[in-house]
């Protein structure tokens, strides 16, 4: 717990003068002011988060938390459990979604076993930290004890100051646990009053009756658990995964380091939930990647207070749709630091 109050106690508000005088300069280059559009917002809000008024470009680091649900047993999967330590595995020969975007955008995978149901070989490429095999079974009662809860966050803390304490200048966060568009749901619902029908996707490919039947074990589980929504350690611990945990962990190292962080999907933005509950500026370090099909992700993202920058019908996850931001990250940024301004190219500028 001392790690997770230290790093929390860390985070401050974002250098919003930055931000103002990043967007001067991008107003003095060869364009009319804000024709860029979300390529300047993305720019003006890293420089906010960095200080820097002309951001440069970062190493990049997509931060993939790997844990298993047992609220699987209830049915609310297309895809057996076993599939998180294969896919795993993918992970780490390279053959993933996820793998190929990485290397589009020049970025680190790191690959963390938090809470995998299974012993994984051992890997080069793979960080066994496991908090627990697995989660309980949250039909049945809290996913997992306060102290586990603590333990996965911090886990994230972790890995993210390692990776920064080795040059990382922005992160991604990906995700691999069958069943976490479950604990996904449940957390969107608590916080946002919605009903579960209206925050439950299909996941991974769910039928009509499987998919009524994930939103009943959702709706009977938070009756069961009655989480807090005040105390966001007890709606962790109670529908969360450690994979979520894990994210959640490394949004909020980023935030205490001025870090940019690019949420990915659904998975990725309950993680961000309970991140800003843990600390309500831990937002204001957060970029939205892209807008998810699973039909929470846009109740999680007005939450946050994000707009996400793609729209691509994507609902993989692993952490791809953080990858494939990265490439407008590197692009808002050359914009910024590369482009002429008007008097460097003798352009004139619009008649006042």
């Amino acid at each position: 717990m001392e790690k997770l109050i230290k790093i929390l106690g860390k985070i401050k508000p974002v250098d919003q003068d930055a931000s103002s005088r990043c967007k001067d300069h991008l107003d003095n280059l060869t364009k009319p002011p804000g024709s860029l559009g979300v390529l300047e917002e993305i720019v003006q809000k890293l420089a906010a988060i960095t200080g820097e008024i002309k951001p440069q470009l970062p190493k990049k680091t997509v931060v993939l938390m790997a844990g298993d649900h047992g609220v699987v047993a209830e049915g609310v999967s297309a895809y057996p459990q076993e599939v998180t330590p294969q896919m795993v595995m993918n992970f780490l020969s390279g053959g993933a979604a996820m793998n190929v975007l990485a290397r589009h955008a020049d970025a680190q995978l790191v690959v963390v076993d938090v809470g995998v149901a299974v012993d994984l070989p051992s890997h080069p490429s793979l960080q066994i930290r496991k908090v627990a095999y697995g989660t309980n079974n949250f039909a049945k009662g809290p996913a997992m004890t306060r102290r586990q809860a603590i333990a996965a966050l911090e886990c994230g803390i972790d890995v993210a100051e390692e990776c920064i304490a080795q040059g990382t200048g922005i992160f991604g966060t990906g995700e691999m646990g069958i069943g976490n568009t479950t604990s996904s749901a449940a957390i969107t619902a608590v916080y946002s009053g919605e009903d579960i029908a209206a925050v439950c996707g299909r996941g991974t490919g769910l039928d009509d009756g499987k998919l009524q039947n994930k939103i009943r074990v959702i709706r009977e589980a938070i009756n069961l658990n009655e989480p807090d929504t005040t105390d966001a350690l007890d709606v962790l611990s109670k529908l969360g995964g450690y994979e979520i945990a894990g994210m959640a962990g490394v949004m909020l190292a980023a935030a205490a380091h001025g870090i940019p962080v690019l949420v990915d999907g659904f998975i990725s933005g309950a993680a961000a939930l309970i991140a800003s509950k843990l600390h309500p500026l831990a937002n204001q370090y957060m970029l939205a990647s892209h807008l998810s099909e699973e039909p929470g992700h846009g109740v999680t993202l007005e939450i946050l207070g994000l707009v996400p920058f793609l729209k691509m019908n994507m609902r993989l996850g692993e952490g791809t749709g953080s990858a494939l931001a990265m490439t407008m990250v590197d692009a808002a940024i050359k914009i910024c630091t590369e482009m002429a301004s008007f008097a460097d190219a003798g352009v004139a500028k619009a008649i006042e």
